[in-house]
């Protein structure tokens, strides 16, 4: 046998199946191939090595002696591996990390924490997804994200940390939306909490609304208001200096308080983890001084 000789690991799993299954045709089931390829297979491996690897015994196909040295080599490459691939696949999975934020915390709240991290870390696949709080849950639930920071009502779910969320009315600085009848509204698409807070709140009061404004876009919503379109419910920290709170001055009860969490999935790898104590320390900083 020449040294330079390659041992293909198809003939090595073909001749190891022959000898585990002694016969060429339930080696060709167990392989998935026909007979005569592994048959093929292992008059190659003989020829590449220059011996008799197998030999018939009544009705079984039995390894030589040289087949039983050869026989332990081959268990033990396809063993490496099979191990080998293994261990790609698991870090391969590693190396990526799914996150999943509201769409109001993709822009500047997190952002600088984002690309830092993808820069210190620059093996580490991250893959960011924003939009509806509903949609993150939902993905997170299906074990589609490792993090997800969503909004929700208080305590309904614990995750890793949690944020108070206040919530206000908003109209545009010199708009009176509120007197309109029906009252025009500007929100989110369904599924989200503050459109249904909205509408259960003017239900409740027994006045009439329509949707004057709806995005998947908060920019979008927020600039809607400003606009004079109508009056959207958001967190209070998001109120610019085009916006106007109302109040049960005006005759708007006050809203509950949501929260942001971080929820985790149960298994993580050290970069998940890592990842999710910078969001901590970046959410921390967020709301430092919110009332």
């Amino acid at each position: 046998m020449n040294l330079n000789t390659t041992l293909d690991p198809v003939l090595l799993r073909s001749f190891v199946a022959v000898v585990d299954t002694g016969s060429f045709t339930r080696a060709a089931d167990s392989t998935h191939l026909t007979q005569s390829t592994v048959s093929q297979q292992v008059r190659k491996l003989e020829s590449l090595l220059g011996c008799e690897l197998l030999q018939r015994k009544g009705r079984y196909v039995t390894a030589t002696l040289e087949g039983e040295r050869v026989l332990s080599y081959a268990r033990r490459i396809l063993q490496l591996m099979n191990e080998a691939l293994a261990q790609t696949s698991l870090s391969a999975e590693q190396q990526k990390i799914r996150l999943g934020v509201p769409e109001d915390f993709a822009t500047h709240a997190i952002m600088p924490t984002l690309s830092a991290f993808a820069s210190e870390y620059p093996g580490i696949r991250l893959e960011v997804k924003s939009g509806l709080c509903s949609d993150i849950w939902r993905e997170f639930q299906r074990s589609d994200l490792d993090l997800a920071l969503v909004k929700q009502r208080q305590g309904s779910a614990p995750g890793l940390a949690s944020w108070p969320e206040p919530l206000c009315w908003i109209d545009s600085l010199h708009g009176d939306s509120l007197h309109k009848h029906p009252i025009p509204l500007v929100t989110f698409p369904i599924g989200g909490l503050y459109r249904s807070e909205m509408a259960h709140t003017f239900d409740s009061l027994g006045r009439s609304w329509r949707l004057a404004y709806v995005s998947t876009s908060l920019s979008g919503v927020c600039c809607a208001v400003e606009a004079g379109l109508g009056i959207s419910l958001l967190p209070r920290r998001l109120v610019t200096e085009r916006h106007r709170i109302l109040d049960q001055h005006d005759g708007l009860p006050p809203v509950p308080d949501l929260e942001l969490t971080l929820h985790a999935q149960a298994q993580l790898s050290a970069h998940s983890r890592l990842l999710a104590e910078r969001l901590i320390g970046a959410c921390d900083r967020t709301f430092e001084g919110e009332p």
